[in-house]
């Protein structure tokens, strides 16, 4: 992986992550679409950056993070479904995210669940965050281990079925990444030290360390917009945009054109 490489990946990542629409599904595209090989560092290096797109949110919210221990609690409680989960699964999910075709049908349905969501959900007027509905919210989260269905629209689906607004339900979304992400990352960077303890060379640290500030920059902005937007507009057009790029990418396999990760 080259250094041009590694940051039109990390733009990748900081604009999808917190949106919608799947940023493990880009990446993956990406990854393609670029002739990167699918090596223990770029699988590691997909899951690293993660750690700049964890920090914009600490930094967007900072003042939000020292509120009352109980907000701490209900963070863990929604996180505890994907950490056991996820390690319980991780080869299963791990063998997944090689698996284009398993993007693409989840891009394409889950576009037509968010057409839908506004609908579902337009009588809520806010809700508080509980015990209950942060562990609810937890495990909508678990269904985006399945490449392609995104964490942020789970989520946020999720908090709006415990009648949060949809802003309410995109920052709980993006406060439950912090954990998330930082437990997924630090788990993946244990396992690749204690596996491969030569993948990060001093080239492999200054890729990963470009990534993350690339990832980092690029997330601020996408939070900052993806706010505005969906308080405005809602989810309809991201629905579209995942219909199409689903159906559009089913019809190239289908055509015969490869589209596996190498």
């Amino acid at each position: 992986m080259s250094i041009l490489q590694a940051i039109l990946i990390a733009i990748v990542e900081g604009i999808t992550e917190f949106l919608p629409i799947s940023s493990t599904g880009h990446m993956i595209i990406t990854q393609h679409l670029l002739g990167v090989e699918n090596s223990d560092f770029v699988k590691a290096f997909t899951i690293q950056i993660q750690f700049g797109a964890i920090l914009s949110v600490v930094v967007l919210y900072f003042k939000r993070f020292f509120q009352s221990l109980d907000f701490y609690f209900k963070l863990f409680v929604g996180f505890l479904p994907a950490a056991i989960i996820g390690f319980a699964l991780n080869d299963l999910i791990d063998s997944m995210l090689e698996n284009v075709t398993v993007v693409a049908i989840s891009l394409l349905l889950g576009g037509f669940v968010l057409l839908f969501v506004d609908r579902w959900f337009r009588d809520n007027r806010g809700a508080s965050v509980t015990y209950r509905s942060s562990f609810v919210v937890g495990l909508f989260q678990c269904i985006a281990m399945i490449p392609g269905v995104s964490r942020s629209a789970a989520t946020i689906i999720g908090g709006m079925s415990q009648g949060m607004t949809r802003q309410q339900a995109a920052e709980f979304s993006f406060f439950l990444a912090v954990p998330t992400m930082f437990g997924a990352s630090a788990y993946k960077l244990y396992k690749g030290f204690k596996e491969h303890p030569d993948m990060f060379s001093s080239d492999h640290v200054q890729i990963l360390l470009i990534g993350n500030v690339v990832a980092f920059i690029v997330a601020m902005l996408a939070i900052r917009f993806f706010i505005g937007y969906l308080s405005r507009k809602g989810f309809r057009l991201f629905g579209w945009y995942r219909i199409v790029l689903g159906a559009v990418l089913l019809a190239l396999m289908a055509a015969g054109i490869p589209l596996q990760v190498a």
